[in-house]
C-alpha cells in the first residue's frame, strides 16, 4: 500500500501563459518539469536532475528553469525552448549560469522577456547578490550587493522598475521585502521595522505605484497591508484572527486573501482596488490546504477572477485545481490513486497543554479498531524549526495508519500559523521548552485510547532534532526514533553547515560565539548515553543544510554502547528524499523497523 500511496505525489503548477501552465512533476522518479494545455499535459526536456522552479520567458516560448544535482543545493539556470522537437540539438536545454559551485537561484523574468534576475553567491559564498543577465547577449550586470542570505520574491513588477527580494532580518522570524530599482540599484524596504522582529511577505501588485504584502509588523497575526510607494501611506485592509496572504490578478484587479486555519485553507476573493468581497473560494475538499512556499508557485488569479491553485488535502493527493466563481471546482491535473479512498483517515482535532501552560495543537489518525486494543503511536514533528503540519496527503502518514499504528501530527511551540508569540516560543536558549511539549502529548496519549508504552517519535531535519532530543532527554518515554537528517549536535551543525546558511540559522538556535555552551546542552549527540530506544536515521550524502556528519556521529555514539541503530545513507540525496526510489526503498523499511521493535510477533502489513 505504501508504494501505491507515495506513487500518488502529483504536481504543482508554477507558472502561466495565456491557457498554459508550467508544471512540477516527479512521474519520472525526481521532480521535472511539464506542460499543460488545453486539458493535456507532456514531460519537457530534461534539465540538470532536480527542477526547484520555472517561469515563463514572456513573448517567446520558453521558460528558464532553476534545477540542482542529487538535491545538493547548487542550483544553476536554464533556458528551455518549449516548441523544439525531440531530438533536434535546439531542444537541449542552454545552460545560463555555470556549473561554478555556487548557487545561482532564479528572482525573475522580466516582463519584456529581455533579462533574468538572478541572486548568487558567486561572489562571495556567504552572500547572495542580484545580477541582471541579458538572455539575447548573455552580458551581466551587478545590481544590488546583499551582504547576507536572500530569498527570491515573485520578481519584477509588472512595469519592469522594480524587483523584489526577501532579505532576512536581525532576529528569528525577521525579514525584509527589499524593491530593487533595476535601473538604478537603489533599494526600498517596505514597511521597515527596525524595532521588531515581523515578516513581510512577497509584493501582490494593484498598480504601479500600490502594492500589497503579508505582514505581522505590529500585530501577532499577518494580515494584508497596502503600500503607496507615492506616498509611504500603509493601511491594513484584510485581518482575521489568522495568518492571511494575498496575491493579485495581472491587472491588479482582483486579490485572492486565502487564510490559515490549524492549517487547513479558506479563501475569499475581493476587488483590490476597493476591497469589497466578490465571494469565498470554494476548495475541492473541507480540509483543503492551498499550497505555498518559497520552493512552490503561488496561486494563479485570472483578470475574471478564477483562480489556478495546487490544492491537496488528507484523502486527496496534490493536483492542480481551477476555481472560478459560481462554478464547481475543477481539476487540471492530479496522480491517480492506487488505493480505496475508504482506506484514508481524516484526522480528529485536538489540543495538550503542556506543563507551562502552553496550548499544542494536535492532529490525531486512528487506526480501524484492534478488537479492543490500545494501538502504538507514531507521533510525526515537522521540520523548519518554522514550519507547520498541515492536513495534507501524507503517504507516510495513511501507511502508517493501515499498519495498525495511529498516528499523532502536533505543532509544538515555534511552529508557525499560530501567531508571532508561539513561533518565538523556542527561540535560542528556549529551545529545550519543547521537550515539555512532548512529554504533555506523551502523556495525553491513554486518555485518548493510544499504547503510551509503545510510542515512537519519527520527524525530518528540525523534526529530526526533535526526535533524538527526545530519545535522549526522555529516555522513558519514547519507544524507537525514526530520524531523517536531523541534527545530533548543534554546534558540530553551526560549524559545517552551508556557509550562507550558518548566520540565519543562528539567530534561530544561537550563536557559536555567544551561545556555544547552551547550544552543546541542547544537543542530543551530548547525552547520547543516555538514549536507550532503537533508532532508524537516514541522511542525504549531498546535505548541505545538515551535512552527513550529524548522522554518522549519532550512530556511532549509540551504537557504541549497545543501542540497536541503523544507518540508511543515499548517495544521490540532499536535504531530504526527493527521489522516488529511495523513498520507496527508505519508509517501507523505517516502517518494518518499527514493527520489529514495538509490535514484536504481532500484526504486519508488506506497505
Amino acid at each position: 500500500m505504501l508504494a501505491e500511496l507515495i506513487r500518488a505525489r502529483s504536481t504543482a503548477a508554477l507558472d502561466s501563459d495565456g491557457e498554459r501552465l508550467l508544471l512540477r512533476t516527479d512521474a519520472t522518479g525526481v521532480d521535472q518539469l511539464a506542460e499543460w494545455h488545453a486539458g493535456v499535459h507532456r514531460h519537457l526536456p530534461a534539465v540538470d536532475d532536480r527542477v526547484i522552479t520555472a517561469r515563463y520567458r514572456p513573448g517567446h516560448r520558453q521558460a528558464v528553469v532553476e534545477a540542482d544535482t542529487d538535491g545538493d543545493e547548487r542550483s544553476r539556470l536554464w533556458l528551455l525552448d518549449l516548441d523544439a522537437p525531440a531530438g533536434r540539438d535546439r531542444s537541449t536545454p542552454r545552460a545560463l549560469t555555470a556549473r561554478s559551485g555556487a548557487v545561482d537561484r532564479l528572482a525573475g523574468v522580466s516582463p519584456d522577456g529581455g533579462t533574468v534576475a538572478v541572486l548568487s553567491n558567486r561572489r562571495d559564498p556567504v552572500a547572495f547578490d542580484v545580477w541582471l543577465l541579458d538572455l539575447d547577449s548573455g552580458a551581466q550586470r551587478l545590481l544590488h550587493r546583499s551582504g547576507s542570505w536572500c530569498q527570491p520574491a515573485p520578481g519584477f513588477s509588472a512595469d519592469g522598475h522594480w524587483l523584489s527580494i526577501l532579505r532576512p532580518g536581525p532576529r528569528p522570524m525577521d525579514n525584509d521585502l527589499v524593491l530593487l530599482d533595476v535601473a538604478t540599484g537603489e533599494q526600498r524596504v517596505v514597511l521597515p521595522h527596525a524595532d521588531e522582529a515581523a515578516v513581510v511577505g512577497a509584493p501582490a501588485w494593484v498598480d504601479a505605484t500600490t502594492l500589497v504584502v503579508s505582514s505581522n509588523v505590529g500585530r501577532d497575526h499577518s494580515a494584508l497591508v497596502r503600500v503607496d510607494l507615492a506616498t509611504d501611506e500603509a493601511a491594513v485592509v484584510y485581518a482575521r484572527d489568522r495568518d492571511v496572504a494575498g496575491w493579485t490578478s495581472p491587472d491588479g484587479t482582483r486579490l485572492l486573501a486565502v487564510g490559515n486555519v490549524d492549517g487547513a485553507s479558506v479563501g475569499e476573493l475581493l476587488d483590490a482596488r476597493t476591497l469589497a468581497p466578490l465571494g469565498r473560494l470554494r476548495l475541492p475538499d473541507p480540509d483543503a490546504v492551498v499550497a505555498w512556499s518559497h520552493l512552490l508557485p503561488d496561486p494563479l488569479v485570472g483578470n475574471d477572477g478564477s483562480v489556478v491553485v495546487t490544492c491537496t488535502s488528507p484523502v486527496m493527493p496534490p493536483g492542480v485545481w481551477r476555481l472560478d466563481p459560481g462554478a464547481p471546482p475543477h481539476r487540471l491535473t492530479g496522480a491517480r490513486l492506487d488505493v480505496e479512498p475508504r482506506l484514508l483517515r481524516r484526522p480528529e482535532r485536538h489540543a495538550v497543554t503542556s506543563a507551562d501552560g502552553v496550548t499544542v495543537p494536535l492532529q490525531l489518525y486512528r487506526p480501524d479498531s484492534t478488537a479492543g486494543a490500545a494501538p502504538p503511536v507514531v507521533v510525526l514533528l515537522h521540520g523548519g524549526p518554522e514550519g507547520q503540519s498541515q492536513p495534507v496527503f501524507s503517504p507516510v502518514v495513511q501507511a502508517l495508519v493501515a499498519r495498525g499504528y495511529a498516528v499523532a501530527v502536533p505543532n509544538v511551540r515555534g511552529s508557525t500559523g499560530y501567531g508571532k508569540r508561539y513561533y518565538g516560543l523556542d527561540d535560542t536558549t528556549r529551545r529545550l521548552d519543547t521537550l515539555l511539549d512532548l512529554a504533555a502529548v506523551h502523556s495525553w496519549l491513554p486518555g485518548a485510547g493510544l499504547d503510551g508504552a509503545r510510542a515512537a517519535l519519527w520527524g525530518t531535519s528540525y523534526g529530526g532534532y526533535l526526535v533524538l532530543a527526545g530519545c535522549a532527554f526522555q529516555p522513558e518515554l519514547w519507544g524507537a526514533g525514526v530520524d531523517i537528517v536531523g541534527i545530533s549536535d548543534l554546534v558540530t551543525f553551526l560549524e559545517r553547515t552551508a556557509g550562507y546558511r550558518r548566520a540565519h540559522r543562528e539567530r534561530e538556535y544561537g550563536a557559536l560565539a555567544t551561545d556555544r555552551e547552551f547550544l552543546a546542552a541542547a544537543s542530543p549527540l551530548r547525552r547520547a548515553d543516555a538514549i536507550r530506544a532503537p533508532l532508524f536515521v537516514v541522511h542525504g550524502a549531498q546535505d548541505p543544510r545538515v551535512p552527513l556528519g550529524e548522522a554518522e556521529q549519532l550512530v556511532t555514539a549509540v551504537r557504541s554502547r549497545g543501542v540497536p541503530c541503523e544507518l540508511l545513507v543515499y548517495d544521490d540525496e540532499g536535504h531530504g528524499l526527493a527521489r522516488l526510489a529511495n523513498r520507496l526503498d527508505a519508509h517501507p523499511r523505517a516502517m518494518a523497523f518499527l514493527d520489529r521493535v514495538l509490535r514484536p510477533g504481532g500484526r504486519r502489513e508488506d506497505g
